[in-house]
């Protein structure tokens, strides 16, 4: 039988499969078929093989039929039949087609294969990665994991091979078809964490050569691997990857990119740890804000679990860069690069902000909810402010918080059509719903949707109806901005026109005086819109259209007629309260000055109104009917006619009053035709009002103030008479500051012979409106009734100081939004006059017109600026009544030289106003000092209004007249503003301009007026830079040490400017300098106080306590900036940011990064506060100040303790010793503060002793009581993590420690029990000089113990997480320094607890 069976032929291929399929589950080791195959030779079997039809079916057949008995006979054939088997099938592959099928089996068998043939398998796939071009060529990589697994277990050295055989997979270069391979290969491969995030940075770098088709589905495959604790890597790959510059065309790449966002929205559905992972990365490294990592967040967004907390993040993100930005270019001590860098982030977040809202029309339409509710949050973060953007005068200013949300929801309402619903019902929804000042936003947000898109708005005008309907119910300034908002939409629709004047009509008959005014404000501005939108001529067009439904058609139809169907609701306002007729009043006067063509209606309105306030029999007898003007109801006096306001109105008209008659030609329409008799009507009309001033301005010429106040029967109560005189004054007063602005404004086209008439009657105007403001003081005496002028505000009649918007504040509820009587024509030629007047005051009467006339144009001026500094920007009154108001800068700086060289006869008036006064804050105050406040006010515009450039410029202009006023002599000259630049020209103005001022003041011992002036000076600086501040610095600080001044607001101005002005390596050097001489002023308990200071004159014994708060709000500034600057110091340790600031080479940053420039300038920042801080504790300090200096002193210790924790290592992170500034700050610091401290608190808790019987004390004890632990607490928290710090690095940082002795608990004796229930509590227990001694040196033995006697898991420098330092230490902490003997008795408030 066997001689037949060994004659038998050899194997074909077809028998061996025949032999798989058929004896696969009975086949048996001594099968005679098994054996003939394991006999055959290899040649014989790879020729078979390759000569095989379908290789894939013959290998698989070999390996079933094989693997068996490898796994049994490890020694037979059988293993070394598979390796080859297995090396030729896969050279095979890239030319025949192969199976998935087999490569599984093969994987699953290559246990079988020996230990020795895994090098030569691992070989022949690397030899393979080159030659893949399609997916069937990548099929044998699927023996990637398996064989990888094999590897690692197959001995010692298995996990170092299996390293090495993926680096040199890592290291050649992947195509597309292997990239794919390898993404799908890598949920099944055994990584570690190290190589796993090796294998995916080699995945992101070989992406930028894959199709883009590709890119979603790798990236999907991607996030299922981040399931299985690869997330961080993915997440940051995947931001990395996509927030680089796009690649191929933007739209397709835009579309790539929201497939993208989809299967991450997808993801964070199924796996929701991923969408944590995303907003942790987010939230602590802000560099990771791209425009894609903001696509992806408001992706995630759309997860119902996850909508607040990523929208919460966006918002937070760009408050945090803004608020950051903002402190570190206000803090002069942070390095310039990290300025930089910080404003670099905001751009870079607002820049990618904007960039996901334009490009979110491909493929992302499913983030359009999260954007806008991202854009209105952003509008409601709004705080304090903050949130605006810099100066628009700035060409690098940054866009801010507000504009930011603004164009996010504009470009958002542009792009998609589906986002409009949503954006108006969220107006709508949160002008309703939030308060007056966060609404302003939403509002303004509405108005330009109007402007830029009103077509799509026509769509959504029945919501703006129904907004409109609780227009009675809003705010005054919610409604007027709404109306505002609105009115260029009104244009496109007729109905939502018809609308406003529907609401506005039911809100004229409401009886809140807010909601009378907010509708009269409606309907000027309603006509302004109408009379502003059409050409001159087409209102006549619109009048002859041939049908209605012609007009239909047009898309501005409206204001035909309109102030005719108006003008009953604005006749009704004139019976209305004093609030609403002066709004009506403005607002007639800004319709007349956007189409004058409308001042005959508006006289003809306004005459028989205006009329009936004055009696005129004949021309001779005239009589301002002062008591119809005021009523009383129930004791209460109330303005009922502010007849200043329309005297000034109807001034303005009659300067705006046309001369030709050819304007009045598009009115015709009005119901106005040009007949005769309408003509002689209209001249007539104005001529009344001409002749009506006229009379009036002879009347209080002529007249004595008993004459024109008289004494009135009909007063009723006696009790009020003199408070009906004084509002008769307060309304005269208005109404000589109307004819004071019509007489400067005849000045400039009258004749010489005319002007002298002219300034003499403002002269004698001048006299008059000081008497009545003495009168109106006077008359009103104790009194504080409702409605009185200064019953709600104590400035004087004039109004210097001001209400909230700067106007001239009225009595009772007065309008919120006043303009002034005087314009800025007149106040300058008042400046000119008192300039004119002042070089022949040669008697005592001009001296005293002169010093009238200078108060009153000064005052006139203070409140003119303060009030163009709340005007709205685009208001019709702007060009009319302030126009250029830099002009007022070189007519101010001429006048006040000029007191300043009169300061004589300044002193003198000031002393007599001063002794005199009867009323007002400001009425003792010097003009010198009011000059001045002016140009503060002046140059406080600067940014906002015009450039600061451009005022320095204007006031140059009067250097050559104060050469010859004033003997300025060589100060000035035209090189002023010779710089090339702002900065030169500010600086040249400060040395040539202030400091003699400054000096000059100083002499004359104008202190008050120093304090104005240090305030301009450091208004000036500030806008220099850093670098340039220091000479004017080291100017002041040669003032304070020459100048002797006792005035405590001087003294502080100029201490002020001397730390202001110097730069950060000098500014805590100045103020421990002067803490040092404040220390020997003040006294110690060691040292008496001196009188004064010989190095620093200005520190004495009147202005000690002032100086000394002032060095404390320093300290407590720079605590502040430590507040910020120490997470931003974290957030440099904990991630890399040389990439971030690769603008900048190390060579340019001397060699440092920008971590250890923070850590140098922070070190060296907090050592030099040390410094100031031990001078205060050596201070016999007041109790306020005492209590100051303490908890100043524990948020210091706070941020010390954050500090030194940051140099600790974490875990799995070598330790790195302590650099050379950081031992020098922990050294200075417990030397030089922390034992002063002890004794200071020491010193604290007796005065608490000796005065515990004094009742006032109790609660200032109970403060102290409070800060005294706080502050303890946190010095042994610092000295805790510097204990932590020494035993890691071996470098004693407490060298210099002082135990602690004070507590809010006492160790007493127990022999001495009994006498101390008797005393206060809170006490320290005294100690002799040598019980001091030995704890010191015990001490010192216990840290240098500590020190060299290293945790186990602190070898080698690597903080070991399982060692227990911080328990460790805690114990030893607590168990050092207790005595024998002692026991511990508890404080009265524990006790009675």
């Amino acid at each position: 039988m066997n001689s037949q069976r060994s004659e038998t032929p050899t194997l074909t291929e077809e028998e061996i499969i025949q032999l798989a399929e058929s004896s696969a589950f009975s086949l048996t080791p001594s099968d005679p078929l098994l054996n003939h195959l394991l006999s055959a030779p290899e040649c014989l079997i790879l020729s078979l093989l390759s000569k095989s039809e379908s290789p894939s079916l013959f290998t698989k057949s070999i390996f079933s039929l094989l693997s068996p008995v490898a796994r049994s006979s490890p020694e037979s054939s059988s293993s070394r039949i598979l390796l080859c088997v297995l090396l030729e099938f896969i050279s095979l592959t890239h030319h025949e087609r192969t199976s998935l099928d087999t490569f599984s089996l093969i994987a699953e068998s290559l246990d079988a294969l020996p230990v020795v043939s895994f090098s030569k398998i691992s070989e022949s796939l690397l030899s393979l990665l080159d030659l893949i071009s399609e997916p069937d060529d990548a099929l044998p990589l699927e023996l990637l994991p398996s064989l990888l697994s094999v590897i690692k277990s197959s001995g010692s050295n298995g996990p170092d091979c299996a390293d090495t055989f993926l680096r040199s997979i890592l290291d050649r270069k992947w195509p597309r078809v292997l990239l794919i391979k390898m993404v799908l290969l890598l949920r099944d491969l055994p990584l570690n964490q190290a190589q796993a995030e090796d294998y995916l940075k080699k995945v992101f770098v070989e992406m930028e050569e894959v199709d883009l088709q590709d890119l979603p589905s790798i990236v999907y495959h991607l996030l299922i691997m981040a399931s299985k604790g690869l997330k961080k890597p993915v997440v940051l790959g995947i931001i990395g990857f996509f927030g680089k510059i796009e690649r191929g065309p933007g739209i397709i790449y835009r579309q790539v990119q929201g497939t993208v966002l989809l299967h991450v929205n997808f993801s964070v559905k199924q796996d929701p740890s991923i969408g944590h992972e995303l907003l942790g990365l987010v939230k602590s490294d802000i560099e990771l804000v791209t425009h894609f990592s903001v696509a992806m967040l408001l992706s995630v967004a759309r997860i119902r679990r996850f909508t607040e907390t990523a929208i919460s993040l966006l918002k937070s993100v760009v408050t945090r860069s803004h608020r950051e930005h903002r402190l570190a270019r206000d803090c002069k001590w942070v390095p310039d690069l990290l300025k930089d860098h910080c404003l670099l982030t905001v751009r870079r977040i607002e820049q990618a902000v904007l960039r996901t809202v334009q490009e979110s029309n491909n493929g992302r339409e499913h983030i359009l909810p999260s954007i806008v509710q991202l854009g209105f949050c952003l509008l409601e973060s709004l705080e304090d402010g903050n949130g605006k953007g810099d100066s628009a005068c700035d060409p690098n200013a940054l866009m801010g918080i507000e504009e930011l949300g603004m164009q996010t929801i504009k470009t958002l309402f542009e792009v998609h059509d589906m986002a409009r619903n949503e954006i108006i019902e969220q107006c709508k929804f949160r002008i309703l719903s939030l308060k007056p000042q966060q609404s302003v936003s939403i509002i303004k947000l509405l108005g330009r949707l109007v402007q830029s898109n009103p077509y799509p708005m026509l769509e959504h005008v029945s919501r703006l109806k129904e907004l409109l309907d609780y227009f009675s119910f809003m705010h005054l300034k919610t409604s007027t901005s709404l109306i505002a908002a609105l009115l260029p939409l009104a244009k496109y629709s007729h109905d939502l026109q018809r609308y406003i004047v529907l609401v506005v009509r039911k809100a004229v008959f409401k009886r809140e005086d807010t909601v009378r005014i907010a509708s009269i404000d409606a309907i000027i501005k309603l006509m302004l819109e109408s009379s502003s939108k059409n050409e001159p001529d087409s209102l006549q067009q619109f009048s002859s259209q041939a049908s209605c439904s012609q007009q239909a058609e047009l898309p501005n139809g409206i204001g035909v007629g309109l102030f005719q169907e108006m003008r009953g609701l604005l006749r009704r306002c004139l019976s209305q309260q004093a609030t609403v007729k002066e709004s009506m009043y403005w607002g007639l006067v800004k319709l007349v000055l956007s189409d004058t063509s409308v001042v005959g209606p508006v006289f003809e309105f306004l005459r028989p109104h205006f009329l009936q306030f004055f009696e005129s029999k004949t021309s001779e007898e005239f009589k301002i009917k002062l008591r119809d003007c005021v009523k009383a109801e129930n004791g209460i006096l109330q303005i009922e006619e502010p007849l200043d306001c329309l005297v000034s109105c109807v001034s303005w008209l009659l300067f705006l009053k046309p001369q030709d008659k050819a304007f009045q030609q598009p009115w015709s329409c009005f119901g106005f035709s040009l007949s005769q008799d309408n003509e002689a009507a209209r001249i007539s009309s104005s001529e009344s009002f001409a002749d009506t001033l006229m009379k009036m301005r002879k009347f209080l010429r002529n007249k004595s103030l008993e004459d024109i106040l008289g004494t009135n029967q009909d007063l009723g109560s006696q009790t009020l008479d003199g408070e009906k005189t004084s509002f008769y004054a307060w309304i005269l007063s208005g109404i000589i500051q109307v004819l004071v602005n019509l007489l400067a404004k005849e000045i400039g086209n009258a004749t010489d012979a005319q002007n002298i008439d002219l300034e003499k009657e403002i002269i004698d105007f001048v006299v008059f409106y000081d008497s009545l403001e003495k009168v109106a003081c006077n008359k009103q005496g104790k009194s504080h009734r409702k409605g009185h002028p200064k019953a709600n505000n104590t400035q004087d009649i004039h109004g210097e100081t001001e209400t909230r918007e700067g106007q001239k504040a009225y009595p009772s509820k007065f309008s919120l939004v006043r303009s002034p009587f005087l314009s800025t024509s007149s106040i300058s030629c008042l400046l000119e006059l008192v300039v004119k007047i002042s070089r022949c005051t040669d008697s005592e009467n001009h001296n005293n017109q002169y010093v009238h006339l200078m108060s009153f144009t000064l005052k006139a001026c203070l409140s003119h600026l303060k009030a163009f500094q709340s005007l709205e920007a685009d208001s019709p009154l702007k060009g009319l009544i302030y126009g250029d108001i830099k002009v007022l800068g070189s007519r101010l700086l001429h006048l006040v030289w000029l007191m300043k060289s009169c300061s004589s006869l300044v002193k003198d008036q000031r002393k007599k106003d001063s002794r005199g006064r009867l009323c007002g804050d400001d009425q003792g105050e010097g003009l010198v000092h009011l000059g001045l406040s002016c140009l503060k006010e002046l140059f406080n515009l600067v940014g906002t209004k015009f450039k600061l450039i451009e005022l320095i410029e204007e006031m140059s202009k009067s250097c050559l007249e104060i050469v010859e006023d004033a003997g300025g002599g060589e100060l000035f000259g035209p090189d002023l503003v010779g710089g090339e630049n702002e900065g030169q020209a500010i600086h040249l103005f400060l040395v040539k301009v202030l400091r003699k001022l400054f000096t000059d003041l100083l002499m004359h011992s104008h202190f008050q007026e120093l304090e104005v002036l240090s305030d301009i000076a450091l208004l000036l600086a500030h806008k220099l830079p850093s670098d340039g501040r220091n000479s004017h610095g080291a100017w002041a600080d040669s003032i304070s040490r020459n100048a002797k001044v006792e005035n405590v607001k001087a003294t502080r101005s100029l201490v002020s400017l001397v730390i202001s002005l110097s730069d950060s390596q000098n500014d805590l050097k100045l103020a421990r300098g002067m803490a040092s001489e404040l220390l020997k002023v003040i006294g110690s308990e060691e040292m008496d106080p001196l009188e004064n200071s010989e190095t620093y004159p200005i520190i004495n014994r009147s202005t000690a306590n002032a100086i000394a708060t002032l060095l404390l709000n320093l300290i407590e500034s720079v605590i502040i900036d430590f507040e910020w600057m120490v997470p931003k110091l974290k957030a440099l340790f904990s991630i890399n940011l040389e990439e971030t600031f690769r603008h900048k080479s190390s060579e340019q940053c001397g060699g440092k990064t920008p971590k250890l420039m923070l850590e140098d300038a922070l070190y060296s920042r907090a050592e030099s506060l040390v410094q100031v801080l031990s001078c205060f504790t050596e201070m016999s300090l007041k109790d306020p100040q005492a209590e100051y200096l303490l908890r100043l002193a524990a948020k210091f210790y706070k941020h010390l303790a954050r500090i030194t924790k940051l140099r600790i290592a974490p875990k799995g992170y070598r330790q790195a010793l302590p650099g050379i500034k950081f031992q020098t700050l922990a050294e200075v610091t417990c030397k030089k503060l922390t034992g002063p401290l002890y004794k200071f608190v020491a010193v604290v808790q007796r005065e608490q002793q000796e005065n515990m019987q004094n009742r006032g004390m109790a609660n200032k004890i109970k403060r102290e009581n409070k800060c005294i632990p706080n502050l303890i607490f946190q010095i042994e928290d610092y000295e805790k993590y510097l204990i932590q710090l020494s035993k890691l690095t071996k470098v004693n940082l407490l060298r210099h420690a002082k135990r602690s002795t004070a507590r809010d608990f006492k160790i007493l004796d127990t022999r001495d029990k009994a006498n101390q229930e008797e005393r206060p509590m809170h006490a320290s227990s005294p100690s002799t000089p040598e019980d001091s001694r030995e704890e010191s040196e015990e001490e010192e033995k216990e840290c240098e113990r500590l020190s060299s006697d290293p945790e186990p898991g602190a070898e080698n420098g690597v903080l070991d997480p399982e060692s227990g330092a911080d328990d460790q230490v805690r114990m030893r902490v607590k168990s050092k320094g207790v005595k024998r003997k002692k026991v511990v008795q508890d404080s009265e408030e524990e006790h009675s607890e």
